[in-house]
């Protein structure tokens, strides 16, 4: 046991859930809990060029940090982390033992030697310094020894194993270890960092503190209730106790338990960290992942397809995150273009200059059913639905151009005529339809007419539906349950299946309103039930 420690990341990496705004009463409450907890490292944030704010664990300098840390500091060393790109070097002060310890310092694979070169900065300053490259499943042997040599030359305090995509199996890790265990020196520490991508950060560590050499100084990072970046992180209560039980640990488990309670939990309200197979699939290409939060955000794609597309990913992108390329591939894939003129001329010949009332899965629908009711008696317009069947209403066509909700759809004992867009074509097949009975006549148009403006991507099922209209010409478009996203997600829909953690929120609202303030302007549209977006 006497060479296993364990160093504490909530602070650092969990603020990735909540911005890192813990409140300082928070901050400093963790802080002591894990010093009670007999924890060997606490890293308390990161170091920053930032606005210091003391409610966040952000930080210009090691005086800011001297603000938070508790008086009895027990056995428990402080650390902070530093991007060697984000935090200039000039405003760190030299050691004094009187704040943190040790600072830990992380680059990527294309900029080691900046990362080297600002590492021994920090160590001229007198701090102990833990070398974290970014992302070391993405080194090849070659590389990792390569680096080793760099570092051995350094001499820092530690050297970590960093599995940033949380892509690490138990070969793959012992492969890494072999690598680093026999070409660092000896008296540089090794550290471990874990992510919970395939729900194996526990099982790992364990593997880890059985395969190191018994005279090799290691540390292994965890975080209370394992929160941090989604999918978050090797949980500290869960690895406390394990120490405890096989390797004569020292730590007190209660006041980590009490931490979570009283501050950790609450905080899955904002992002519910833990296993998810988008995650997971991102680790399986070793990607940064982002991309796979880029495609769960989209709220619209199965497993298997978002699979399809971060399969997609070339090499050289999968390490430092690209927005507009994984736009692109998602585009590419949701355009399965066809030749749809003659199904836009059939619509045609039956909408245009008609009145049409578009159905949104907004709970206002049930709210205001009388109102919704009563404009369908009086106006008796073509009644379209989006992305779903309502119940209680007659619809004449179900737009559908989302694979989550048309899983649905096609569920449904019965079916107005679909619309559906290029991009589902694969599932919804009209012979299949006919085969269970149903007259449903299927109408396919094409996705990317509808979902790109102006260089600008908008895959919101309404926004789409309007598009079409506007094209087919229609008179005049009233819109019902076109609500909009409220902060409790599970409000948004008039049924619970339809909810999605993933929802944005106000940043889609504004994108929608936009949208709608370039439509009216295009053609006729009225609200028929209440509406953010009016």
């Amino acid at each position: 046991m006497a060479n296993i420690r364990l160093l504490d990341c909530t602070l650092r990496d969990g603020g990735y859930i909540n911005d890192w705004n813990f409140g300082k009463h928070t901050i400093q409450d963790i802080l002591a809990k894990l010093v009670e907890s007999n924890v060997d490292y606490v890293e308390v944030g990161f170091l920053r060029d930032c606005e210091y704010e003391p409610d966040k664990s952000l930080f210009n300098n090691c005086a800011e940090i001297a603000n938070i840390l508790p008086e009895n500091r027990g056995k428990t060393k402080f650390t902070a982390m530093s991007l060697h790109n984000k935090y200039s070097i000039d405003k760190l002060e030299p050691y004094d033992g009187k704040t943190i310890d040790a600072i830990r310092v992380t680059f990527h694979d294309y900029d080691i030697d900046e990362g080297l070169a600002y590492i021994r900065r920090v160590k001229e300053k007198g701090y102990k310094v833990f070398v974290n490259p970014i992302n070391i499943m993405g080194y090849s042997d070659e590389m990792i020894l390569q680096l080793l040599k760099k570092v051995n030359e350094l001499h820092p305090y530690a050297f970590s194993i960093v599995d940033t995509f949380g892509s690490m199996m138990k070969d793959d890790l012992l492969r890494i270890y072999s690598l680093i265990e026999h070409n660092l020196s000896k008296d540089i520490v090794i550290g471990l960092h874990l992510h919970e991508n395939l729900a194996l950060s526990y099982s790992l560590a364990q593997d880890f503190i059985n395969m190191k050499a018994s005279d090799r100084e290691c540390v292994i990072d965890a975080s209370m209730l394992g929160m941090g970046r989604s999918p978050g992180n090797l949980c500290m209560e869960l690895i406390m106790d394990y120490m405890n039980k096989r390797q004569s640990g020292h730590y007190d488990v209660n006041p980590v338990l009490d931490g979570i309670d009283d501050h950790i939990a609450r905080l899955k309200q904002i992002e519910a960290w833990g296993y998810d197979t988008a995650y997971a699939i991102s680790a399986k290409y070793n990607l940064h992942r982002n991309y796979a939060e880029f495609l769960l955000d989209k709220g619209r794609l199965r497993a298997k397809q978002i699979n399809q597309i971060l399969g997609s990913v070339e090499a050289g992108k999968k390490t430092a995150y690209d927005e507009a390329y994984i736009e692109r591939l998602y585009q590419d894939f949701q355009n399965n273009a066809i030749d749809d003129a003659q199904v836009l001329q059939k619509l045609s010949q039956e909408l245009a200059h008609k009145n049409c009332l578009i159905l949104a899965p907004g709970p206002s629908i049930l709210e205001e059913k009388d109102k919704v009711a009563a404009y369908i008696e009086k106006e008796k317009p073509v009644v379209l639905s989006a992305n779903f069947v309502p119940d209680g209403y007659h619809a004449d066509y179900v737009f559908c151009c989302n694979a989550v909700r048309l899983e649905t759809i096609l569920g449904k004992k019965s079916l107005p005529d679909l619309v559906i867009t290029s991009n589902l074509l694969d599932m919804c097949e009209e012979k299949a339809l006919q085969a269970r009975g149903d007259k449903t006549e299927v109408l396919e148009v094409n996705y990317m007419d509808l979902s790109f403006r102006e260089n600008e991507p908008s895959d919101n099922s309404v926004i789409m539906l309007l598009r079409l209209l506007k094209k087919l010409e229609v008179g005049r478009v009233a819109l019902a349950g076109f609500d909009g996203y409220h902060t409790d997600y599970k409000a948004n829909y008039v049924a619970d299946y339809m909810a999605s953690q993933h929802t944005k929120g106000e940043e889609e609202n504004k994108k929608i309103k936009g949208y709608m303030e370039q439509l009216e302007k295009q053609m006729e549209i009225q609200y028929v039930t209440k509406s953010l977006y009016h």
